[in-house]
């Protein structure tokens, strides 16, 4: 395996909470308000945390949710990784976030997600959420000179809104628009049958993709490949990837669609960690059923 050669993970993928300030029906990491795991790592960990990711020259870190804006030290926490050198993901609903927080920071881009270009079917989808706060959150978030990144999570609620949202994502100033097939994780996975499109309106919704992909070449970056899951996890059987997946209460997932823990960051230092990945790699990739 590459990542076998690697000293530390290239990009860490850090769940600050599992609280939300909605309840997306969709959300793979079954977030919601009130949810926050009662063992979530402590402020004092969360800092040690990060320097340990500094220490071990971590380029990139993904901070996500939940929302993780509710966090009260979301602010420590990204200052303290871009101070020492790691350049910022920050995932956010845009609800209620002053962006313009971040300016100072090492951000390599906020990703806001826009799940329909009509009220009626973002808060559908986004249960307790405003379509105009998230695209407000945007516009800030350009005129704070921050990269944006636009997410759709197509469900049979809101697929047919998917060019619309692309345009709107264009007109924002995005620079790419991240989707692909609906994840069956999470609250998604217990409302499957309600959410998940069917096969005429996915093969739809990749023409589409690759329409406009074409039509918008050089303006905004269509990523949506791999579609699934499981083209997703078929390319990791082959390569691996370099990011650790930490949850709230710093537990270490081998991925995001597998239910393997591999370590424990609240009680285990990164790099520990990070050897205990790649051993569950190699197990995993001599067992190709498990993947």
């Amino acid at each position: 395996m590459r990542i076998d050669s690697f000293s530390a993970p290239t990009m860490v993928t850090w769940q600050l909470t599992r609280d939300c300030d909605l309840a997306c029906l969709h959300c793979c990491t079954d977030s919601a308000p009130g949810r926050a795991l009662p063992n979530e790592l402590s402020r004092e960990r969360a800092l040690a945390l990060c320097a340990e990711i500094v220490a071990a020259g971590v380029p990139y870190a993904m901070i996500v949710g939940g929302e993780p804006t509710l966090v009260p030290h979301f602010l420590e926490v990204c200052r303290a990784l871009s101070d020492g050198g790691v350049l910022l993901k920050i995932e956010t609903n845009g609800q209620k976030f002053d962006l313009r927080l971040l300016k100072e920071l090492a951000v390599r881009s906020v990703q806001i997600s826009l799940d329909g270009a009509t009220p009626e079917a973002y808060c559908r989808q986004r249960v307790g959420g405003v379509l105009s706060k998230a695209v407000a959150a945007c516009r800030a978030a350009r005129e704070a000179g921050l990269p944006l990144e636009i997410t759709f999570a197509p469900t049979r609620h809101n697929i047919t809104e998917a060019s619309a949202v692309i345009d709107l994502a264009a007109e924002l100033g995005a620079f790419r628009f991240n989707t692909g097939k609906l994840m069956r994780l999470g609250a998604a996975a217990k409302l499957w049958d309600r959410l998940e499109p069917s096969d005429d309106q996915y093969e739809d919704f990749l023409a589409l993709l690759e329409r406009r992909e074409e039509e918008l070449s050089g303006r905004l970056e269509l990523c949506y490949k791999p579609f699934s899951l499981d083209e997703e996890m078929s390319s990791r059987r082959i390569e691996p990837s370099g990011t650790l997946l930490i949850l709230p209460d710093g537990r270490v997932k081998v991925a995001a669609a597998l239910s393997q823990i591999c370590s424990d960051l609240s009680h285990q230092t990164l790099l520990e960690a990070w050897d205990s990945y790649r051993r569950a790699w190699r197990a995993l990739i001599d067992s190709p059923a498990v993947v």
